[in-house]
């Protein structure tokens, strides 16, 4: 009897120790974070966002910090979401597809911007004797994989009747692909801004972004941030809120900043700005469905395994 009340003891004084632990790394779990980590590429609002400081100054009482991460495209920055390293980040239209095709659950959807459809464009170089998308079957073609020049790239095929079985299809990052493009080994380039700005004057446009259904730029949380820090998701939408607001009317202040981080000219980032609205907006029957159709292309093509529910990876926040 008495081993079996020392047992009892035991047990319940296990329990209790287990209970609490978990309690305490409950509570650690659900805290607010020390820094919020995002992720940004050279180009859009996030590089404003972090130039102008507007999330830092929001969060000044909290004594949260901000780490800013620098990506040359939209499929690594997602893949370090889904790996835990950056909470908040910024892409094109078929990065958040292909993030949620090979890694359910990780990332909502908490606004998108309307991009500028010039801002992407499969090119050739002027003296190319392809002349149009059908001239593309057989040639050897460039293009980031998961990024949204991957979906201007199929979505241009397949509206000609044409897919990727057609051509010689090359996955490389932009610095990769670029000197190819420029050697000659590759015979076009689906490609967005800066690095299409970058390449100069002498190419040729097939086809851009303003010929296909899409072209918008996705706000995207990794799910545990949003589980467990709803406010503070809220906190970096205002800020970025604020961030387009001022970028409406200080155009030559954003060419500047775009221009430094680009390392491009500020008469040929200035061109590009003149086009762009810098506009939140949450995300809306319109931006699901274009990001639904998207999946569903690459789901037939068989270019993702798994077609993704996108309605429930949206993000709910308080105004």
């Amino acid at each position: 009897m008495e081993n079996r009340m020392m047992l009892d003891r035991r047990s319940l004084m296990t329990f209790t120790l287990s209970a609490l632990a978990s309690m305490s790394m409950g509570k650690k779990a659900f805290a607010a974070p020390q820094t919020i980590r995002i992720g940004y590429q050279k180009y859009g609002t996030l590089i404003l966002l972090k130039e102008k400081g507007f999330l830092e100054t929001a969060l000044a009482n909290t004594g949260i910090a901000v780490e800013w991460s620098q990506f040359p495209a939209g499929p690594p920055l997602l893949q370090a979401m889904a790996a835990g390293a950056i909470d908040i980040g910024q892409t094109g239209d078929l990065p958040p597809v292909f993030a949620q095709a090979n890694i359910p659950d990780s990332i909502v959807y908490f606004g998108h911007e309307p991009k500028c459809g010039s801002s992407e464009a499969i090119i050739v170089h002027d003296d190319s004797p392809i002349r149009s998308i059908e001239d593309l079957k057989g040639k050897k073609v460039a293009v980031t994989r998961g990024s949204d020049a991957n979906w201007l790239l199929l979505s241009s095929l397949l509206q000609k009747g044409l897919s990727f079985h057609d051509i010689h299809l090359s996955y490389l990052l932009p610095a990769a692909a670029r000197p190819a493009f420029e050697a000659g080994t590759i015979d076009a380039w689906a490609i967005w801004d800066p690095y299409l700005s970058a390449v100069g004057q002498k190419v040729r446009p097939l086809a851009t972004g303003a010929d296909i259904k899409g072209a918008m730029a996705f706000y995207l949380a990794s799910l545990p941030f949003y589980k467990n820090n709803p406010n503070l998701l809220s906190i970096v939408r205002n800020a970025i809120i604020e961030c387009d607001n001022w970028a409406q009317t200080h155009k030559e202040d954003v060419t500047h900043i775009l221009a430094s981080s680009t390392g491009l000219s500020p008469d040929i980032v200035g061109n590009s700005v003149e086009k762009l609205t810098f506009r939140f907006n949450t995300m809306d029957d319109d931006a699901i469905a274009q990001q639904e159709a998207i999946a569903a292309a690459f789901y037939k093509e068989k270019l993702i395994t798994t077609q993704p529910d996108i309605r429930k990876s949206i993000a709910q926040l308080d105004r």
